[in-house]
């Protein structure tokens, strides 16, 4: 899969943007805050339907404007081609048109048109909490399997629905056992999916996640990842009924697969208290190259690939150990953030024939 091209128009700091890709290796090179992530983030919202970095749509639209719109022309080598465009409005709901039709629902887009997202903000994913890691699960699983994308907007919305109903008991001093039953019977199944698939699809992922660490660290520790849930092996139902006065106390609901953690562990030991630097670094790259190989494996095509000032952050040994797989021909389409021309043009050397370089400077892009 090839994005061609992508146009902006008041997304982040750009007023407008057109650009064209290589099939290849692309690079924006830019001082800091210039606004090289956010071309990456563009090229991610085109294919996810969402920012990689902010949590409201507010946020991605250029100051003093009521609007950001993202274009672009996908080649999936399957002979034909695809215009994907996302619009959204202050006050209105966002709209991802494919072809010049728009979608029922923004959830058919996810999953498309893969792509895999290394940043320095990945380290966090150790150092938060268990949010943070389960949003990166389930962002992973839904461009895989779109059951389990539905099935996991199905059970946040009852969720959401059980937790304001017990709210209201404690705000209304009442209490109405039929309708919260009616709602766990819902639940139920839902958690029981997602925990299911979550535990079936880590016993894939570790042993590649494995490898591609043992590839980056040279190193005799041993790594792995465990699923942490109240769910495999227990009765949803049960564990629902015997927390019900813990809920109502607490007026949110304290079982189910909303507190599931992936933990991550090094030599046995949890790697945020007993990993290096550069261990920490190595697992989450680690990650998401196992993250790019399953996804690849799943859809029969390499994800987008974007390396986000990844050459500020890494050592030597680590970028060498990322080149050679580019040099391998690992990875399909790249784009790349560095802050040196000349330190990218060195990395890059004997790489590929095939490479796009872009400057960056205020919100403005234009070719080398």
């Amino acid at each position: 899969m090839i994005l061609e091209n992508i146009s902006l128009l008041y997304f982040k700091n750009y007023e407008e943007a057109d650009l064209t890709f290589s099939p290849h290796i692309n690079c924006f090179i830019g001082d800091n805050g210039s606004g090289k992530t956010n071309l990456l983030d563009a090229i991610y919202y085109l294919s996810i339907s969402k920012s990689a970095f902010t949590a409201s749509d507010l946020q991605n639209i250029k100051q003093g404007e009521d609007y950001f719109m993202i274009r672009g022309k996908f080649d999936t080598l399957q002979a034909h081609k695809d215009v994907i465009q996302c619009t959204f409005r202050t006050g209105q709901k966002k709209i991802i048109t494919h072809n010049k039709t728009p979608y029922e629902k923004v959830s058919e887009h996810i999953g498309r048109y893969p792509v895999v997202l290394i940043s320095p903000y990945d380290t966090d994913l150790i150092r938060e909490g268990s949010e943070e890691r389960r949003k990166y699960f389930d962002s992973l699983l839904s461009q895989l399997n779109h059951e389990y994308l539905e099935t996991l907007i199905r059970y946040n919305y009852l969720l959401k629905q059980r937790n304001s109903l017990l709210k209201q008991f404690a705000d209304r001093n009442y209490f109405d056992r039929d309708y919260l039953q009616i709602l766990d019977e819902q639940l139920v199944p839902a958690g029981e999916q997602i925990s299911t698939i979550r535990e079936a699809f880590l016993a894939e992922f570790v042993p590649v996640f494995q490898k591609h660490y043992e590839h980056l660290s040279d190193s005799h520790e041993y790594v792995s990842l465990q699923y942490k849930s109240h769910l495999p092996g227990a009765n949803f139902s049960l564990l629902l009924a015997e927390a019900q006065r813990k809920d109502l106390l607490l007026q949110r609901t304290t079982v189910g697969t909303h507190k599931d953690d992936f933990v991550f562990l090094i030599d046995g030991w949890p790697i945020k208290n007993y990993g290096s630097q550069g261990q920490q670094k190595s697992y989450v790259i680690a990650l998401k190259l196992a993250h790019f190989e399953i996804v690849a494996r799943y859809k029969g095509q390499k994800p987008l690939l974007l390396l986000d000032d990844i050459f500020d952050r890494l050592d030597e040994k680590r970028i060498t150990k990322l080149m050679q797989l580019v040099a391998n021909q690992t990875f399909g389409q790249l784009f790349i953030t560095d802050s040196h021309l000349e330190r990218t043009n060195a990395i890059l050397a004997g790489l590929s024939e095939n490479i796009v370089r872009y400057g960056v400077a205020n919100g403005t892009v234009a070719p080398f």
